[in-house]
């Protein structure tokens, strides 16, 4: 069985443990591994800095775990590391890591060793481990990513070359005599190949002939088998965040070479909690329920809203229009990144998708926050051309007037569309903020560093372009929490926004034709159809009917005594700001937008 980034994500953890439970009943000498990453990403961690998690990983009696790169995020507050101390010394269980030298921070001496363990004790870090399963030696080691030292805050300890390290430590276990070998690795099955990843591991390293791995939140349905020796490896990730647990059965030849494996992840959600587990949990999340009802000291004067359409593409999506939680997502992200790297951060970019509640008119919670951004992402940084941007948004505006979940929203720039162009087509202009704070077009060939999150910049809602970028080595992950950058940049703002700012602006929408009187009514069977915004001057008529509108209907001019509309249908607003003269009924008028007066 394996786990990997569940980043405090406890919700599920006593549905984990009844999956765990199950296959041990049928199974149990399974093993339990999990690939790092317990640190960041909710409230219990920021709370109790592990511990939640640590009792009901205990509970579930894992075998071994290595360090992911949020293991190491608090290297740089005043108690340095700590809190990974701690979780370490209080865990019912040994670590594995091979790749990481802590000899130059004190506070882990005494608990690291550079030796292959066949008798681990709990609570220490171990270059490797043998564990007897069924009668057999198995050998485990892990490893870390470099990317490690630029995306979180690991001080003196100091990350070593992954292939030389798992070349060392195969070679050990073969000379104590372990053939069967399993490296639990955080290093992204497919991420920066230039700097470490499961596939080139599995490629350039004989003799490991499984990888339990983490860090790219890989969902892995089915392994994945590298066989380009005479040793096959099987790789298997089970996504993130406390969603699946792994499971993976392997039978060996005589020789410890893998003949068959069968490989799956289960969905956690889907199963009933264990009790003794959401007993220990229950502290915990009495905590976090109270600091989840915690105001952030900013209020909302209006709502800031997250609409879906349900359906009906005439009402307005996060998942296709620009929203003032849109914008304040992405300022926030567009801020934290400039502070966090020394790259020249010109524009970022959230999907609608991501944002997934509006927050209500009033004081704002924590919790509201953390409703808004509920997947633990992180921020990254990506390079890419001003053409691959262009490409991004033809595919963030490629299902316009439909929903898409890979709808940019967008702060340092301002983007048109034309939404009545082929799909592919619709970019008229990408403009970013420059130095002096004005706005320029993007040039094709020029390069910019925009931020986005993980899920983004590694080609979520099929960016295509951004997953190049990934699989080229452009991309940087900060390791910043998508709801705590959203929430400090809240409590920087103070005063927020209650309108949008024409970031995103479909050219077609906001022309507006003139439609002579005479020319706007049709017929009771066969109503008139108007495509786009039409404005009509009323004031020598004294009727409208029969007609449809595909944008918004701006009324115009003083009305006359009597007036009246039948059958008119507008997809849009209704705008009658310039109309002057009698009041008027508008019952005839059916509006699907607002009627603004």
């Amino acid at each position: 069985m394996h786990m990997n980034d569940t980043h405090a994500s406890l919700a599920n953890a006593a549905k984990t443990v009844t999956a765990v439970k199950q296959v041990r009943g049928v199974k149990p000498e399974s093993l339990l591994l999990h690939a790092g990453d317990v640190f960041s990403g909710t409230l219990y961690f920021n709370e109790f800095k592990g511990k939640a998690d640590l009792a009901i990983m205990n509970l579930m009696k894992y075998d071994a775990m290595t360090f992911g790169n949020h293991e190491f995020d608090l290297g740089s507050t005043t108690e340095g590391h700590q809190a990974l101390v701690d979780f370490i010394k209080a865990a019912k269980f040994p670590f594995v890591s091979s790749n990481v030298d802590f000899t130059k921070d004190n506070k882990f001496n005494g608990l690291f060793s550079d030796l292959n363990s066949s008798k681990p004790e709990n609570g220490k870090i171990y270059n490797g481990i043998i564990k007897e399963i069924n009668g057999e030696k198995v050998g485990i080691f892990g490893l870390t990513t470099a990317e490690t030292k630029n995306i979180s805050s690991p001080g003196s300890i100091q990350f070593e070359d992954y292939i030389a390290e798992a070349e060392k430590a195969v070679a050990a276990f073969e000379g104590q005599g372990v053939d069967k070998i399993i490296a639990v690795t955080h290093i992204g099955y497919d991420d920066n190949a230039a700097v470490d990843n499961d596939l080139t591991l599995a490629k350039e390293v004989e003799g490991i002939d499984i990888i339990v791995g983490g860090h790219s939140h890989t969902p892995l349905n089915k392994p994945t088998v590298i066989a380009e020796d005479q040793t096959p490896t099987v790789i298997v990730q089970a996504k993130a965040n406390n969603e699946f647990l792994g499971t993976l059965d392997v039978e060996f030849d005589k020789n410890g070479v893998v003949v068959n494996h069968e490989g799956k992840l289960i969905e956690i959600g889907k199963l009933a909690e264990d009790t003794e587990a959401k007993g220990i949990l229950a502290p915990y999340k009495a905590q976090v329920d109270e600091v989840a009802a915690e105001k952030i000291g900013v209020e909302a004067s209006v709502a800031l809203e997250s609409p879906r359409t349900d359906g009906d593409n005439s009402k307005p999506s996060v998942r296709k229009n620009e929203t003032i939680l849109g914008n304040l997502i992405t300022d926030g992200m567009l801020a934290k990144a400039k502070d966090f790297t020394d790259k020249n951060v010109v524009m970022a970019l959230q999907n609608g998708g991501g944002i997934r509640a509006s927050i209500d008119v009033g004081p704002i919670t924590v919790g509201e926050v953390i409703t808004v951004l509920p997947f633990g992402n992180t921020l990254a940084v990506m390079d890419v051309t001003g053409a691959e941007l262009k490409a991004a948004f033809e595919h963030s505006f490629s299902q316009y007037p439909k929903e898409n979940g890979g709808f940019l929203h967008v702060a340092g720039a301002k983007v048109e569309f034309d939404s009545s162009k082929p799909a592919g087509q619709r970019v008229v202009s990408v403009k970013y903020k420059d130095a002096s704070g004005n706005y320029v077009e993007l040039q094709d060939a020029e390069t910019y560093t925009v931020a986005t999150n993980a899920f983004t910049a590694q080609g979520g809602d099929g960016f295509k372009m951004f997953e190049d970028a990934y699989l080229d080595g452009r991309v940087t992950d900060l390791g910043l929490s998508d709801w705590e950058n959203l929430k400090d940049h809240l409590i920087n703002v103070k005063n927020l926004p209650t309108e949008i700012e024409g970031r995103i602006v479909d050219v077609v929408s906001s022309k507006i034709t003139e439609v002579d009187p005479k020319d706007f009514n049709g017929t009771e069977g066969s109503p008139k159809v108007f495509e786009g915004n039409i404005r009509v001057d009323i004031s020598s008529i004294n009727e409208l009917k029969n007609a449809e509108i595909k944008g918004d209907l701006v009324l115009v001019g003083t009305a006359g005594e009597e007036i009246n509309f039948s059958n008119i249908k507008v997809l849009g607003n209704l705008i009658v700001t310039d109309l002057e003269g009698n009041i008027i009924n508008f019952d005839g008028i059916d509006v699907a937008g607002e009627t603004v007066l």
